[in-house]
């Protein structure tokens, strides 16, 4: 599964993010993109150190800042119903018939 995958069936649930500067942020996953950006709202902000606690309505945390996630564990099988939704509609888009279809075969003769 991956990772992406894992956050987008974590959509509304709580997450915990640590960032590489040491902050770590607690609050319900509103949105996260394709560069691991993630929207949070209703957090919990802790300093490094531990001391020092803000909470704050939303907060948006750029994904190469992020040493690592925690998401509940019933996140999990909703990231795996994400991942197969996804999966069934990749194989239903097929390859299709536009521009550039068949070159170099030339043209079929009709037989008579």
């Amino acid at each position: 599964m991956l990772p992406l995958a894992l956050l987008k069936g974590g959509q509304g649930h709580p997450v915990l993010v640590e960032l590489k500067n040491g902050e770590t942020y607690n609050g319900h996953l509103v949105q996260c993109d394709s560069w691991m950006n993630l929207h949070l709202r209703e957090v919990i902000c802790t300093s490094k150190d531990g001391d020092t606690f803000w909470r704050m309505p939303e907060v948006y945390i750029r994904g190469n800042t992020v040493k690592y996630l925690r998401v509940p564990d019933d996140t999990l099988e909703k990231a795996r119903e994400y991942d197969m939704k996804r999966q069934e509609r990749r194989a239903f888009a097929g390859r299709g018939r536009g521009r550039g279809a068949g070159r170099g075969r030339g043209r079929q003769q009709q037989q008579s």
